[in-house]
């Protein structure tokens, strides 16, 4: 081998090393810092901070919104709020930023804190606080110039509550994005994802959902045909309320205490238990009520179902009451009507006319007698009248005697007669009012089944088809 050749091999070795070397020590040298150094990037650079990163002012920025929905934290029916964990994504194209990442060691991405750059003003227009959750304090910006900020937001927002079919209720709750004070010809928003593609990625990174169980989420995008306007993305948020915890606190409760009342139609009227078993009935149905006030909003439109139910349960068991409260007073009524008839004595009316019927008899045997006396002295000796008026005064004792029993024993059938004739008056007078008494118990429970069978099947109609 000729001295020219082992020359050229030994550059070409020469070189080949040197080519590795400069690709190891560049390698090894490249830096973020560098990629930042060569777009002079710093904090207080105006280039990038002041202003909205266009060089024409006539073109918008185009600014892409995506929202994911993390968590369902709370929703305040009373106050009518709506506090969500989402997740937003904002990206934009700064038209400063550019570099090749061949130049630096393939680096296509930079993380910069964000009060590096400017960033669009978007708020949400249903947010009623601040956000809770710390904002996100880096910011990620790429080769070709589009910048990403990623943040986890706590919202405290306002949402109309249509509460008519509690707690079977479907609740949509909107988050509306927008600019604060740029109009279309300064930014353009549009969503980068749709509706099922929004609701499949909430599903997949969902942790809780409260009460409330996730339908999907609708994405609507509101462009302004006018530049002086503003675009406008609606995200709606669709959640089903899971009802089987007031279904067992609540409505079942209620229906409870609804069967209790009818149960108590099985209480005899003639005492006070039945009375004050229905008002204890009633006032818990009362207590039930409160606290349902304290859950419903007092500002819906139309009666939720709900208070038409307790209402109507609590009309109803007080009609209960009412008719209770009348079959005592007709009850009353007839004890009082006996008490009258005990007071009064039937007995001493036939007692006097006894008394009028021994001194009628006792006049007679005076009177007869008297004639046997005169009938004497006009016709006989005196010894005969003597003996004669002995005799006539023995059998007129004996006769006395006879008649008095005879009197004593009349009395006391007398009496037995009057008091079976009394008292049997007296039953034909208090069976009456218990016999309507009865009737209108009677009654009044085929009504109050009727009623509450109706008005239950009209409620879960209502709450089956909403």
């Amino acid at each position: 081998m000729s001295r020219t050749g082992v020359a050229v091999r030994m550059l070409a070795g020469f070189l080949f090393l040197l080519f590795l070397t400069d690709g190891m020590y560049s390698e090894d040298n490249c830096s973020y810092q560098d990629v930042l150094t060569y777009l002079n990037l710093t904090k207080n650079s105006e280039q990038y901070t002041m202003t909205r990163p266009v060089k024409n002012y006539k073109r918008p920025t185009r600014v892409y919104l995506e929202v994911l929905l993390y968590a369902i934290l709370d929703v305040v029916e009373k106050d009518q709020k709506f506090i969500p964990y989402v997740w937003t994504v904002m990206r934009w194209h700064n038209e400063y930023i550019s570099w090749d990442p061949n130049q630096f060691c393939g680096i296509d991405n930079v993380s910069l804190p964000t009060e590096t750059l400017w960033k669009p003003d978007i708020t949400i227009e249903e947010m009623t606080e601040k956000d809770k959750a710390p904002p996100s304090p880096y910011l990620t910006i790429n080769d070709k110039g589009d910048v990403e900020v990623q943040n986890d937001q706590v919202l405290v927002s306002t949402c109309r509550m249509h509460i008519y079919n509690f707690p079977f209720d479907i609740q949509s709750c909107n988050l509306s994005f927008k600019s604060i004070i740029h109009t279309a010809k300064d930014i353009r928003l549009q969503p980068s994802d749709n509706s099922s593609e929004a609701t499949e990625w909430s599903r997949e990174v969902m942790r809780t959902q409260y009460e409330w169980l996730f339908i999907n989420m609708t994405v609507t995008s509101y462009n302004a045909s006018d530049l002086f306007d503003q675009d406008i993305i609606v995200y709606t948020i669709n959640m089903k309320r899971r009802s089987t915890l007031y279904i067992v606190n609540f409505i079942l409760p209620v229906l409870f205490f609804l069967c209790l009342d009818l149960a108590s139609f099985l209480i005899s009227d003639s005492g006070g238990e039945k009375l004050s078993f229905k008002v204890t009935v009633l006032l818990a149905v009362t207590v039930l009520q409160l606290i349902l006030n304290e859950i419903l909003p007092s500002s819906s439109n139309r009666i939720p179902l709900i208070a038409v139910y307790c209402i109507g349960m609590f009309a109803l068991m007080l009609l209960s009451l009412v008719e209770t409260i009348f079959v005592m007073y007709l009850l009353e009524k007839d004890s009082a009507s006996q008490d009258n008839e005990t007071d009064r004595s039937p007995s001493e009316d036939f007692n006097k006319q006894g008394n009028a019927d021994f001194l009628k008899c006792h006049g007679d045997l005076h009177k007869q007698t008297q004639c046997a006396c005169i009938y004497g002295e006009a016709g006989g000796t005196p010894s005969d009248l003597l003996s004669v008026a002995k005799e006539n005064s023995n059998k007129l004792m004996e006769e006395h005697h006879t008649l008095e029993k005879v009197s004593d024993e009349l009395k006391e059938v007398e009496k037995t007669l009057t008091l079976l004739l009394s008292s049997r008056k007296e039953e034909s007078r208090s069976c009456h009012w218990t016999r309507v008494a009865k009737r209108v118990n009677r009654v009044f429970f085929i009504f109050y089944v009727t009623v509450v069978s109706v008005f239950l099947i009209f409620i879960f109609i209502k709450w089956s088809n909403a």
